[in-house]
């Protein structure tokens, strides 16, 4: 027998049994440390010694005897900068399941997973199926020094602190165990290439923790799966079904995927041995008639992907597969062409893992969501040049279209302009008035066309389709989108210098600013009241032109807010940049219309037309701009 494996058992073992046995958590008070000894502490690997003037632990130790549901850990650190990812597991039920949370100090201040939540699962920490927002953030901290981490821990929610700070260094929405509970250990190699010491826990704190966004499947993705048991890499063939291989034996098990589409795998089945596993995975497919399908789909650590028996793909992205720098975090960055038959088809997967976090996902590559009460109508030809505003002129029946042409910004050789297209989605002048300078949100106040450029207003005599003035923006840096009130003052965000900016008689103040307004977007005015898009912290807000009281009214997941209108019944229309599009309601309530994200299709600053129950969505890159009804 393997001493090593066999040692690695007596430790899972221990950690069970000390887990289990608990007969009741210790109290300790909220400003007292837990001294690292044994009636405290069962050390794993590394001592407790005198460190920068603190008693300290280098190494591996579980606190004895408690068992952490919600509360606040803190503890001080001290690293050398020297590679050796040390951190803390909580809610452990054992050493194999457990939320993990730790620094990489080899690249902190350079990369933007230098902090990183993880969850573990079957001894497998999943670091390459989990990244980004809510799980990875770079942060700034001293070497050698002690440094105070605070992590407050609430349901299904946490939040890190890394030194003097009262904003979170990162926000975690949704813990990947939900609302667990278990025991707490600190984890680092016995190597003095970190130190762990003031180790205090609160359990009993209160804490506020606002609901997070409720997660979306994106659209096409494919929801329900079943696998088979493990097979080692040296049992099976990678290029043969599990049935032109002979595998007889299958045991098909159902596996639903998560709200983003993965497939984790490591949920349901535990590794065992360094030589790599394999799964088998299958859905079917219905089709309507003979077609192909672009399937979109991400994986780790390996895949091979059979079509109704036939090999499609195969292909390979492990940690460092692909260089150096590789780290193989799981996307849908690959795509493949299914050819379809009639009927039922079967897509077969063979998914493969060393380490960092087994699972896949797969979405239809052309997939769209849209409301059943949302129709489309028509698109227009693709001849615009980054399509970015639409703006219905009641009068004259006609759109208006701001040409942005992003790839020249500040090119003073590029003419972007406006163009005019009939409300059938003819272009009946594509450069009705050029010679502008990255023209983005546009209005319409007492028969004359605002336009925000990039650093000005540009007025339009609408009649003969000239700039008949421009008003600066001395100190402006990004002018985005343009409101005008019932008394003429034009208003107009500033994304980059986080400001709205306000004119009177033509000249421009910086009006509102400050914390509540961090890269501000959409403007529209509805009596007193002003709307913006507030992107840099997800919401849309309100503020009363006459008081400048800012009201936030409602929450967004991460990207730009970039068009609002107000439909018949007074409920808000939102889009995000990136190509969805909601109903809000006065409360904040959200239901989603429309979603183009996974086709690519980007919904800038739309135009609503109440009389017409017309919506027109600009597509940005696509260079087009689409209409629907809505009813």
């Amino acid at each position: 027998m393997n001493p090593i494996r066999l040692n690695l058992k007596n430790m899972n073992q221990l950690f069970l049994i000390l887990l289990i046995s608990m007969l009741q958590s210790f109290i300790f008070a909220q400003n007292e440390s837990i001294p690292f000894n044994s009636e405290n502490w069962q050390i794993f690997s590394g001592k407790v010694e005198e460190h920068l003037g603190q008693q300290s632990l280098s190494g591996s130790a579980m606190l004895k005897d408690v068992e952490f549901v919600d509360g606040i850990i803190e503890f001080d650190i001290s690293v050398t900068g020297q590679r050796s990812y040390p951190g803390i597991r909580f809610r452990a039920q054992s050493r194999a399941n457990a939320e993990n949370i730790y620094i990489r100090p080899h690249i902190i201040g350079v990369s933007q997973d230098a902090l990183q939540y993880t969850p573990i699962f079957n001894n497998e920490a999943c670091w390459q199926l989990y990244n980004g927002d809510g799980f990875t953030t770079g942060i700034e901290m001293p070497l050698n020094e002690w440094v105070h981490v605070k992590i407050e821990v609430s349901g299904s929610q946490a939040r890190v602190y890394i030194g003097d700070t009262k904003k979170p260094t990162l926000k975690i929405d949704y813990l990947k165990h939900g609302k667990s509970k278990g025991g707490i250990a600190l984890t680092s190699p016995p190597n003095g290439t970190a130190h762990f010491s003031n180790f205090k826990i609160d359990k009993t704190a209160k804490l506020n923790f606002k609901p997070p966004l409720k997660e979306e499947t994106p659209p096409g993705i494919i929801t329900d799966w079943e696998i088979s048991q493990p097979f080692k890499y040296s049992k099976i063939d990678l290029e043969k079904t599990h049935i032109q291989q002979g595998l007889t034996d299958i045991k098909w098990q159902k596996l639903s995927c998560e709200e983003s589409g993965l497939v984790n795998v490591s949920r349901n089945i535990q590794r065992r041995g360094r030589e790599p596993d394999f799964i088998f995975a299958r859905t079917f497919l219905e089709s309507d008639k003979k077609k192909t399908k672009e399937l979109k789909f991400g994986y780790s650590d390996y895949i091979v992907i059979f079509l109704n028996g036939e090999l499609l793909f195969s292909g390979s992205s492990p940690y460092q597969g692909r260089g150096s720098a590789f780290l193989g975090i799981i996307g849908l960055y690959d795509a493949v062409t299914l050819p379809l038959k009639k009927g039922q088809n079967e897509l077969l997967l063979i998914v493969g893992e060393i380490f960092g976090g087994w699972g896949f996902m797969c979405q239809d590559g052309k997939a769209v969501y849209q409301d059943k009460n949302l129709k489309k109508l028509w698109e227009s030809e693709n001849k615009f040049v980054t399509s970015e505003s639409v703006l219905y002129d009641p009068k004259r029946e006609v759109l208006y279209v701001s040409n942005f042409d992003q790839f020249n910004m500040g090119n003073p050789r590029a003419q972007q302009f406006i163009s005019k297209v009939s409300l059938n989605g003819e272009i009946e002048e594509l450069k009705w008035v050029d010679s502008l300078n990255n023209p983005l949100g546009i209005t319409i106040y007492k028969d004359r066309l605002f336009v925000a450029e990039r650093n000005a207003v540009a007025e339009i005599d609408l009649d003969k389709g000239k700039v008949i003035k421009r008003y600066p923006a001395p100190g402006s840096i990004f002018l985005n989108d343009i409101a005008i009130d019932n008394s003429g003052k034009i208003y107009v965000t500033d994304s980059r210098k986080n400001v709205i900016w306000r004119y009177s008689d033509g000249t421009a103040e910086e009006w509102l600013s400050g914390d509540a307004v961090t890269d501000p977007n959409v403007l529209y005015v509805q009596g007193n009241t002003l709307f913006f898009g507030n992107s840099g912290d997800q919401s849309l807000k309100s503020v009363n032109l006459l008081d400048k009281s800012i009201k936030t009214i409602a929450k967004f997941e991460t990207g730009f807010i970039d068009g609002f209108r107000i439909d018949e019944n007074g409920n808000y229309l939102i889009s995000l940049w990136k190509g969805k599009l909601y109903r809000v309601t006065q409360q904040g309530d959200k239901t989603k219309i429309l979603d183009t994200t996974t086709p690519g299709f980007f919904s800038a600053d739309f135009e609503y037309i109440k009389e017409k129950n017309l919506l027109i969505v600009p597509t940005f890159f696509n260079n087009s701009i689409t209409a629907y009804k809505l009813h």
